[in-house]
């Protein structure tokens, strides 16, 4: 039963690492699961007080996932349109079969919000529409930071306890 509990960890960690990258799968908290899964159904414990703190860091950074879009374009000077064009863009571009839509669609969206807000000014609209670039991989940066980290206590507590 632990050896099948044990993939079943696996594969939620490798879920979770692709979760990092597609917007759409939550790539920390499934990874997160792994370790409770591990801890709860099986041998390999946890301290209670690591678990509430790395469940408290997971969802934070699965907020600040969201916040740093956002963050990005407005610190570049986007307004509310570009947030919003950022948005529809993410909504779009999961959807839309291109090759890493998830990355231009946030992009396209800002660079049409800030430009319906800044017609003469085709460049300030491209550094806004850069922002959300930024933000989004700073995001992928802080998810894989948190994967790696709970891989790496996940796999240090089942070595040490093999």
């Amino acid at each position: 039963m632990t050896a099948l509990i044990l993939t079943i960890a696996i594969i939620l960690i490798l879920i979770g690492f692709v979760g990092c990258v597609i917007p759409v799968i939550p790539g920390p908290p499934i990874a997160f699961g792994a370790l409770l899964l591990l801890h709860f159904f099986s041998d390999f414990v946890f301290d209670i007080n690591f678990l509430w703190k790395w469940g408290i860091i997971v969802f934070g950074v699965t907020i600040l996932d969201f916040w740093l879009q956002i963050y990005g374009v407005k610190k570049l000077g986007g307004n509310k349109k570009a947030i919003n064009g950022t948005m529809i863009g993410l909504l779009i571009g999961l959807v839309v079969p291109i090759p890493f839509g998830f990355v231009l669609g946030p992009f396209i969206g800002a660079f049409i919000g800030a430009y319906i807000d800044e017609r003469d000014n085709i460049f300030k609209a491209l550094k806004i529409a850069f922002g959300s670039l930024l933000g989004f991989f700073g995001g992928i940066i802080a998810k894989i930071i948190v994967c790696v980290y709970m891989t790496y206590e996940i796999f240090n507590t089942v070595y040490v306890n093999i």
